[in-house]
């Protein structure tokens, strides 16, 4: 006999899960907070288009946090389980602590996290453990000072970098992921230097292509440097295996040093596109909803919520979306038109990465 009364609920529950038009699930967002850094780094703000004189978004252009939390709930109420925090720089938002606190609060979210480059996260990790967050992702090029300085425009201080993953650490924001933008010529040299410093802390270094993210990054195919050449690099210093994903849909392909000294994961969406199983929908500063990293054009969610659309009208707003939602660029690219940045698309900035 089964053990299941009803053996129809597996596949009622399964049923019940919001796909897009290729069959895949919702699971995450991110929220970018607002689109201004205090980093100028090449492949993202150039400093000389984000000058002094730039005008980012005002405070009424974007989001508010209530807004962020009125669409954060309805996207739990449509599966969503993983929020992450992004932006620009997130912690450039002086209140971003009750915005943790207001998102660890809600039902289903199991999964909360913030990307940051740290130079401001020192004083403020512990403060965003006690409120709800659970960990941090943090963005770091190079360990050599020269190189990390210039990818950061000029802007980047390593030891208050450094200083702010010790007390993420410290506060219990684990694991750590450091993500590594590698380009060909500008950090590649240093990747090796970068992996020997983190081996055995814990922390978890990604190794990510360099992508043909927005228009103002000037990507060559040429700069990219693929996982597999960084792969072999690495199991001439060190032998790896290969482990298995933490979950569905995994971005990463994850590794283990052979020695017990830790993580390490490569991110190919230039090489080995990974379309087929993303799960992320992105929310800008400003509120506009894209459903992929290299889209050019979201839908207008700000809108809706300034002409009080309620609860519902905004879950069948988002499922709408994700329902006829059918991006695939990675599995798509055409070299040939990304360097000559024929295909518009949102900058990272204002979605994050």
């Amino acid at each position: 006999m089964s053990s299941n009364p009803n053996p129809d609920d597996g596949v009622a529950k399964d049923a019940a899960i919001l796909r897009d038009a290729l069959r895949r699930p919702l699971h995450d967002l991110r929220i970018s907070l607002l689109d201004q850094c205090n980093f100028r780094c090449p492949y993202c703000m150039p400093e000389d288009e984000f000058h002094e004189d730039y005008e980012f978004l005002g405070k009424q252009q974007r989001l508010s946090h209530d807004e962020i939390l009125k669409i954060a709930r309805v996207a739990a109420g449509i599966g969503v389980s993983k929020l992450r925090l992004t932006g620009g720089e997130p912690l450039l938002d002086k209140r971003i602590a009750t915005l943790v606190h207001g998102l660890a609060s809600i039902p289903g979210i199991d999964d909360l996290a913030l990307t940051t480059n740290a130079m401001l996260l020192a004083p403020v990790a512990k403060e965003l453990a006690d409120a709800g967050l659970h960990r941090v992702t943090v963005s770091l090029d190079s360990l050599d000072p020269d190189v990390f300085r210039r990818m950061s425009g000029g802007r980047g201080d390593l030891e208050r970098v450094l200083a702010g993953i010790d007390a993420a650490q410290e506060a219990g924001l684990a694991p750590i992921k450091i993500n590594v933008v590698v380009q060909r010529g500008v950090n590649d040299h240093t990747v090796l230097d970068l992996l020997e410093y983190f081996r055995g802390s814990q922390h978890v270094v990604r190794l990510i292509e360099f992508m043909d993210v927005g228009n103002r990054n000037g990507w060559r195919l040429h700069q990219v440097v693929p996982s597999a050449q960084l792969l072999e690099q690495v199991q001439r210093r060190w032998p790896v295996r290969r482990i298995d994903q933490n979950y569905p849909g995994e971005v990463a392909r994850r590794y283990e040093y052979v020695d017990g000294q830790g993580e390490l994961g490569f991110i190919s969406s230039v090489t080995e596109p990974f379309c087929g199983a993303c799960s992320r929908a992105r929310l800008s500063a400003d509120g506009m909803l894209y459903t992929c990293l290299f889209a050019n054009q979201g839908t207008d969610l700000r809108e809706s919520l300034r002409n009080n659309a309620d609860d519902e009208e905004l879950k069948d707003i988002l499922s709408q979306i994700w329902l006829q939602r059918a991006d695939r660029y990675s599995e798509l690219r055409r070299p040939e038109l990304a360097e000559a940045h024929v295909l518009r698309k949102v900058e990272m900035y204002r979605i994050g990465g």
